[in-house]
């Protein structure tokens, strides 16, 4: 379910499982796009068409159903299907809460006693404004909804908080998503995106990745749904992940079971590492991540898609603790003239043959689609996700460069230093 690069990862990761099990596999993806199309068959259904989505299960006798993007998770459709004894991986709406509303997701952090930033949630903007007059600058300002990734914005200065939080609380913004605010402490560091897939009690955590949410190099420019991502990140020790495990997984599963939200399916905890290496959680997600997803898939060992199926039949037995990266990934995202404000729709986009990108080398279609006369053009303000591969960062990285370079089309927009932490860290080890 979904038409993004995520869900484009998603057929790569579960065909390349089947091939190499020498498994036939018949795939679906509603809406998809054109680089699902070649794995395979597009079905036209929005990813929010709650009753087609149920019906084309039911029609195509889907044996195994993976939900991408939130939205439909929030909107019910896996307790949809959960009703029909469809087979679902993705929580239910009440499970799916700890994205749809980050005031709900701050109360389970408080009642699990999991690390986040000091934060109060308002609906009115009065209010609002005399929480951040007694605040230290700068802050956040968060919709609690649903904002597609443009609901954070940090801010300098009380003033600017105080405008955010007006604007949003307006609904001239973000629409409903921003009727309800969480104002919170900036917290410094280095962040990390750690998914973990679990049934609720048992939790398998895979590599982690870094995204990168600004627009520019650098760092600079405004924030994005995210420019890019690499996996692993070095970081991420045995150590830190197993204090993840314990501080933020484990307690915030129970919390939920206790509320009767058994969470199953993916759990994306976003983190931001602080100065003393305690793991704050900036937020949760309720799916795989974009691009994280795009990053962190190639890297697993072979077969891994086998729990997904097993979780959403409720025999998940005896995981691992955690999965290991096989190599490393860089995605690079390149993105549309424009984007993420109004990005520029319909540019030709010339692609090269995967065999001329070469084997170190997967572009995940994000915002393309054919026209008419079947030529690839631009449908979204993030087009393509370019993933390099390689033994270290510095190939991987190089790679994905590469491939960015060789793809041509109008008002093309990407980053050429993702990965720059982890490069610099690695020039740092070798000195």
């Amino acid at each position: 379910m979904g038409g993004g690069g995520r869900e484009h990862a998603l057929c790569w990761a579960l065909q390349r499982d089947a091939s190499a099990a020498t498994h036939d596999l018949e795939l679906f993806a509603a809406p998809g796009n054109p680089g699902t199309a070649a794995l395979a068959t597009n079905l036209p259904i929005a990813a929010t068409a709650i009753d087609d989505l149920v019906a084309a299960v039911q029609h195509q006798a889907i044996d195994l159903t993976v939900v991408g993007p939130e939205a439909p998770l929030a909107a019910g459709l896996a307790d949809r299907l959960h009703a029909i004894r469809a087979h679902v991986f993705g929580p239910t709406a009440a499970a799916a809460r700890l994205e749809s509303s980050k005031a709900y997701a701050k109360e389970v952090m408080r009642r699990a006693a999991v690390p986040t930033a000091a934060s109060e949630t308002f609906t009115d903007a009065a209010a609002a404004r005399d929480y951040i007059r007694g605040r230290r600058e700068p802050l956040v300002v968060k919709a609690s909804g649903l904002a597609a990734g443009k609901g954070a914005v940090v801010c300098a200065t009380r003033a600017e908080a105080s405008d955010v939080a007006r604007t949003m609380l307006s609904g001239t913004a973000l629409g409903e998503a921003g009727r309800e605010i969480v104002i919170e402490d900036y917290v410094e560091g280095e962040e990390l995106s750690v998914l973990a897939l679990t049934d609720g009690e048992q939790v398998l955590i895979l590599p982690p990745a870094q995204d990168h949410k600004r627009l520019g190099e650098g760092d600079t420019g405004p924030n994005t749904g995210g420019m890019g991502a690499y996996c692993p990140v070095s970081l991420a020790t045995d150590a830190l992940l197993a204090r993840v495990r314990r501080d933020v997984f484990e307690p915030v599963l129970r919390e939920m079971a206790a509320q009767g939200a058994l969470y199953e399916g993916v759990l994306y905890a976003g983190l931001m590492l602080q100065a003393d290496g305690t793991p704050c959680v900036l937020e949760f997600n309720c799916r795989f991540g974009d691009p994280e997803t795009q990053a962190v898939l190639p890297v697993l060992p072979e077969g891994w898609t086998a729990h997904l199926a097993a979780i959403a039949a409720r025999r998940w037995t005896g995981p691992p603790a955690a999965l290991a990266a096989q190599r490393t990934a860089v995605t690079t995202v390149l993105a549309a003239r424009g984007y993420p404000d109004a990005p520029e729709q319909g540019a030709p986009i010339v692609l090269p043959a995967a065999a001329a990108l070469g084997d170190r080398v997967i572009v995940f279609h994000a915002g393309t689609t054919r026209d008419p006369q079947g030529a690839l053009r631009t449908a979204g303000g993030r087009v393509l996700s370019v993933t390099g591969l390689g033994g270290d960062v510095a190939a991987a990285a190089a790679a994905s460069a590469e491939a960015c370079a060789r793809i041509e089309f109008p008002g093309k927009t990407w980053r050429r230093d993702i990965a720059w932490r982890e490069t610099r860290r690695a020039r740092a080890g070798a000195a």
